[in-house]
């Protein structure tokens, strides 16, 4: 029949639809007769015709099969909603909202790594200190000072404590050297450096070129005796002379920038996503309302703390939602499980490619024998999906799909094996966010006559926008500390003139039931080893290394070793 989806309906499924739909039809048509409205029941009459003939059976079908999973949807948008708005309300911040989880908790561990944990008391009060002490140093409200640093428990508060001050934190990839390091201390105008000890050969690479730039070298505790930088003071030295004096934050409001944290371009630059407290709120409770999850949880968080995934949604478990948080420097396929068994985690984070090394790795009883229930990330590919859980005994996914920048999140709520969110397909008019055709190869976005974008149907391939809207807090865009980058990224006149839209840069498709599911990027950009790569970065350097004029570069899929 034109114009039916390709969905198979099974006969028996068929019956039972037909069998409740005309119960249903019956009830109403009796309870109406009893009031001798014949007019309401001529329309009710008409409805169950309508829905009976043609292709309308399919939205019957469609709700039938898609209705406890909208259900939890709401549910988690409304929750989630209801208390975003609650705390922009009450000017709630990342630094109250920590504050009251260490009133009620000072004892409780907040992050810990190998073998050294910080509780909540510990953690407020060494921020408490680093507030202090740039204070002294002469930093003022709206001032950033950037972060360098590898995964260690005293990172989060280190920046946390600068928030207290109200000074912005720059989340500096400790991958960056030469040109690209210098480029992200500029774009975001950064008026100092704190950098680890680990780092330091990196930053003496460039020093030259920030000489006007203080520094500031942390060395972990783990690494006491490291030399210090010439010319540099040791700030974890200095912070032990300090008195643990309570510091009264400066006094911020939700929509303030927090944090920079950079993301690949399509120029072979990162640029530096603007993060405001509300974004920082919203990721952590977001996930954790998606995920059912609890402050008796313990998260196991492997990923780096500069990026949002490991430094936003997983260290926010702890800051936002008073969970603990266990942190790893540097993910292992080999001790993944051992850790999560070793540190009673229910939940761990991931990120695709992470879980392709994992199935990678020989299997070993630490397979099922630890305790987590959950696994929470992005970009778990549907070909190894089902083998995956079976192995390593997982009996909740929750898939999601979400920009360091951007105001477009989906959410896998039910398990859908390579789904990475979903909406509604009866209220879809609705949603904050579309799919719209474009050209693959550029792509431009293709609109109708009336100068609209034109919507994608089911299974139709299509560019993913998020809807911008200031007023309310989901759906901010903040942009970037290049304003020229932020108004590239917005899309005008999409459904309706003057309205304005999030471009994602990435191509999505959307099933019948409303299930969304990755295809490809736009524009000069893959992902490798969870990170969004330029080519043009890629290009200059092999240019640089080789000593060749041009060259061109572009990802491939790399088969995984399981299939050979």
């Amino acid at each position: 029949m034109a114009g039916r989806p390709e969905v198979r309906f099974e006969e028996a499924e068929k019956r039972k639809g037909v069998i409740l739909l005309s119960i249903g039809i019956t009830c109403a048509v009796l309870a109406w007769l009893a009031r001798n409205s014949m007019t309401l029941l001529s329309v009710i009459t008409l409805l169950a015709v309508y829905l009976m003939t043609g292709d309308r059976y399919q939205w019957v079908y469609i709700w039938k099969k898609t209705v406890r999973r909208d259900f939890l949807g709401f549910r988690v948008i409304i929750r989630t909603i209801l208390t975003i708005t609650m705390w922009e309300h009450t000017g709630t911040t990342v630094v109250s909202r920590f504050a009251q989880h260490v009133q009620l908790q000072p004892n409780k561990k907040a992050f810990v790594m190998d073998h050294r944990s910080i509780t909540y008391k510990e953690g407020d009060e060494f921020s408490n200190r680093i507030a202090w002490y740039f204070k002294r140093q002469g930093f003022k409200p709206g001032e950033v000072i950037a972060l360098f640093m590898e995964t260690q428990p005293e990172y989060v508060f280190l920046w946390l404590g600068l928030a207290k001050l109200k000074v912005i934190t720059a989340l500096i990839n400790t991958n960056l050297r030469g040109a690209q390091l210098i480029h992200c201390l500029r774009i975001a105008g950064c008026k100092a450096l704190v950098f680890g000890d680990e780092l330091a050969n990196a930053v003496k690479e460039i020093q030259s070129e920030i000489r006007d730039m203080p520094l500031f070298q942390f060395n972990s505790p783990d690494r006491p005796s490291t030399t210090i930088l010439q010319n540099t003071p040791s700030l974890a030295a200095e912070l032990k002379e300090m008195a643990n004096e309570p510091f009264e934050p400066i006094p911020g409001k939700p929509r303030d920038t927090l944090l920079y944290i950079y993301t690949s371009g399509t120029t072979g630059f990162p640029k530096a996503a603007i993060i405001p407290h509300v974004r920082y709120l919203l990721i952590p409770l977001g996930a954790n309302t998606s995920a059912r999850l609890t402050k008796s949880d313990i998260i196991y968080d492997p990923l780096p703390l500069h990026h949002t995934a490991g430094g936003v949604l997983g260290a926010g478990q702890c800051l936002v939602m008073g969970c603990t948080v266990v942190l790893r420097k540097k993910f292992s396929a080999s001790n993944y499980w051992k850790d999560a068994a070793t540190h009673k985690c229910t939940c761990t984070q991931y990120i695709g490619e992470m879980c392709r090394y994992l199935l990678n790795t020989p299997p070993s009883p630490a397979d099922k024998t630890h305790g987590v229930t959950t696994i929470l990330g992005n970009g778990l590919r549907p070909q190894i999906w089902e083998e995956f859980v079976n192995r390593f005994n997982i009996k909740k996914v929750v898939e999601f799909y979400g920009a360091t920048e951007g105001n477009s999140n989906l959410i896998n709520l039910d398990s859908k094996v390579g789904a990475i969110g979903f909406m509604c397909r009866l209220v879809a008019s609705v949603y904050p966010v579309i799919l719209v055709r474009c050209d693959e190869i550029s792509g431009e976005i293709l609109r109708d006559s009336n100068g609209y974008c034109i919507t994608c149907g089911p299974q139709e391939p299509g560019l993913l926008l998020g809807k911008i809207d200031a007023s309310k807090a989901i759906l901010t865009f903040s942009g970037y500390a290049d304003k020229t980058a932020s108004e590239k990224k917005m899309v005008r006149n999409v459904r309706a003139q003057g309205d304005c839209y999030f471009n994602t840069g990435d191509i999505m498709v959307m099933d019948h039931f409303g299930y969304f599911y990755f295809k490809d990027r736009t524009g000069d950009t893959f992902r490798w080893r969870g990170e969004n790569v330029s080519t043009a970065e890629v290009e200059g350097v092999i240019s640089t290394i080789v000593g060749l004029k041009d060259t061109i570069v572009y990802g491939v899929k790399v088969c995984s070793m399981l299939s050979l």
